[in-house]
């Protein structure tokens, strides 16, 4: 009897997106820099001309377009891409791993399209951005400890101030936007996911890639110009402004990818009967945020690109000698920089005003007055920007209107103000650190607010410019007002994102340490700035010691309160008490998912019937 034996199967191999992760990305795209830094210093010609930096500018750009590259297809970000081209797309399982289906841990280190892992890797990467820039604040606090300072030789120290500004500003820009627009926003509107979700991913590491040429910068000359990186003298400026240019452009592409993603998916996945007047305030405030950066960030883009041009190609367009203008420069880098406020703001205004109604038991006080001063000051901040060059010289004339229009600004703020004001008034408090930091952004935003209207005033500004009042003004906004509803942020929406309740003492003690801190920390900062020190220098007249003093103390302050929270943040992520579905009672769709929240957020889409802030009403 002859006996037929099946041939075994063996088991598929593992599909190309299977095999992709951080560690593959890195490799490939240090290898791709590597090789094409070799390639580059053989093959492009010796400059002729006497230009200290225009071959070796051409060189270390394209290494570092080389590691982009390289490190984005080790990430799996063109396997997509590829894949539409050839005509083939991905399978449903593949999808399903994509999404990060059954993979724990690791899906957290791949290139995952789940908007709910997406948002928990902005979280992460927000903390390390604030961590490192914290680091090097605390590197130049404690170098202006003394008058003499000294203890930071000055070019590295210049280096440390542009490069600590620039990571607090990118840092701030995806501070709320990134973790909560991504993980609550889609929940909230009761969609499954981004509409997007290739494209939601792409955006975070995006953020990733853009990090090596920073860091490769403080090795090659570090950012020596500021944050801003003025031309002409950025073109004058050692190696490492080339890593500040692919810094910029890389991050410029990761917000124009996340704005038109978050705006797509407002506008056209909302649920069911959830019509504009039943939107909660968030996503105003989200929506407003990605909608100014679509327009902002692709002039700073473009901004990057030609002054990589005048570096390594020897063009013109902010060289006076060849008939460009710095003035050019300085227009196209505040056409971002001061809606880039706003971007930064308004989703912490809107997150603490979505609290406000959760934490007083009332409804939220004139929800179209909010959404007015949102659409407000989103307007009136592209009109705003030359009030930072009234001190240069161009064009005179627009002091005037432009003084006009940023005194205006002040008026959809005041609304916001009115909102939170109103909503906490005769309400049944409920004192959270989330509710406690309604109260200290509307003490810090007034500072902020007020001392800004002094540099809006050209007389007075040509006094103030340039000097630490300056400094200390926008961090009140910036830092007294943003970060502040990013942390109540972190607090509030902690239970939902982790299952677990943010540790409420340690929550308190970050909060007191934080804001005192910073308080004290601004204020002597306002006071030597007042007196005349000027900004961005490395030692002082001792005049301005006891100042500087306070504003160190006050910085270190704040460094304690941060460990605190970001203690916090780690032993309540592992050990914290376990978080019911909805621990605020909020009415939020997001409140409405189990911990931990499906794949798909919904078995069934939602639909809506009321808004959202319907405390103190009787049900029907």
């Amino acid at each position: 009897m002859t006996t037929l034996m099946s041939k075994p199967v063996s088991a598929p191999g593992k599909s190309v997106i299977e095999r992709l992760n951080i560690v593959t990305a890195v490799v490939l795209g240090a290898v791709s820099a590597f090789v094409v830094w070799r390639l580059a210093l053989q093959f492009l010609p010796a400059d002729t001309e006497v230009r200290l930096f225009t071959r070796e500018d051409k060189i270390t750009l394209l290494s570092m377009v080389a590691w982009f590259i390289g490190f984005m297809t080790g990430i799996g970000a063109l396997v997509g891409p590829f894949r539409w081209v050839m005509g083939k797309d991905l399978s449903h399982d593949e999808n399903m791993f994509l999404a990060g289906k059954d993979m724990g841990v690791n899906r957290y280190f791949r290139y995952t399209t789940d908007h709910k892992v997406v948002g928990i890797q902005y979280l992460v990467i927000t903390m390390v951005i604030f961590g490192i820039g914290g680091i090097l604040a605390m590197l130049i606090r404690t170098n202006l400890g003394t008058p003499e300072g000294g203890w930071i030789h000055p070019q590295a120290y210049n280096s440390i101030v542009g490069t600590h500004g620039i990571i607090m500003i990118v840092g701030t820009i995806i501070m709320v936007t990134g973790p909560f627009g991504n993980f609550i926003m889609p929940i909230m509107i009761g969609a499954r996911d981004m509409a997007f979700p290739r494209l939601n991913a792409l955006s975070f590491w995006l953020i990733v890639a853009a990090a090596i040429p920073l860091i490769w910068a403080q090795f090659i000359g570090g950012i020596s110009t500021g944050w801003s990186a003025y031309n002409p003298l950025a073109g004058q400026a050692p190696l490492g402004m080339n890593g500040y240019i692919m810094f910029i452009c890389i991050f410029a592409i990761s917000t124009m990818v996340a704005g038109a993603n978050i705006t797509t998916t407002i506008v056209r996945m909302r649920a069911n009967g959830m019509t504009w007047n039943r939107t909660p305030i968030f996503i105003y405030g989200t929506m407003a945020s990605v909608a100014l950066a679509l327009p902002a960030f692709p002039v700073f883009f473009l901004s990057q690109v030609m002054s990589a041009m005048d570096r390594a190609l020897d063009t013109s367009f902010y060289n006076t000698a060849g008939g460009g203008s710095g003035w050019l420069y300085e227009n196209l880098f505040w056409i971002m920089g001061h809606p880039e406020v706003y971007v930064i703001l308004i989703p912490a205004v809107a997150a603490l005003m979505e609290m406000a109604p959760v934490f007083t038991r009332r409804p939220l006080f004139s929800f179209n007055v909010a959404v007015m001063g949102i659409a407000g000051i989103s307007g009136l901040s592209v009109l705003v920007w030359a009030h930072h060059m009234y001190i240069s010289g161009w064009a005179p004339l627009l002091n005037a209107p432009f003084m006009l229009t940023t005194e205006l600004i002040s008026i959809p703020t005041g609304m916001l103000f009115l909102v939170l004001v109103g909503t906490l008034w005769r309400g049944r408090l409920w004192m959270t650190m989330p509710t406690m930091s309604i109260f200290a952004l509307l003490w810090n935003f007034m500072i902020g607010g007020i001392t800004g209207i002094y540099l809006s005033d050209v007389p007075a500004d040509a006094f103030l410019h340039g000097s630490m009042y300056v400094t200390a003004h926008f961090h009140y906004t910036l830092m007294g007002a943003g970060l502040t509803g990013a942390l109540a942020a972190l607090v509030y929406w902690f239970p939902k994102m982790t299952g677990r309740m943010f540790d409420k003492k340690l929550s308190w003690i970050s909060f007191w340490l934080v804001q005192i801190g910073f308080n004290v920390a601004f204020i002597g900062m306002f006071t030597v700035g007042l007196a005349g020190q000027p900004r961005r220098v490395e030692s002082y007249a001792s005049t301005f010691n006891t100042g500087n003093l306070i504003t160190t103390i006050g910085a270190y302050t704040i460094m304690v309160g941060m460990l605190v929270l970001l203690h916090g943040v780690i032993s309540s992520w592992r050990s914290g008490d376990k978080a019911p579905m909805n621990p605020w009672q909020a009415k939020t769709l997001e409140w409405t998912v189990p911990n931990p929240i499906p794949l798909e957020n919904f078995d069934v889409l939602p639909t809506v019937t009321s808004d959202a802030y319907g405390y103190g009403k009787a049900k029907s």
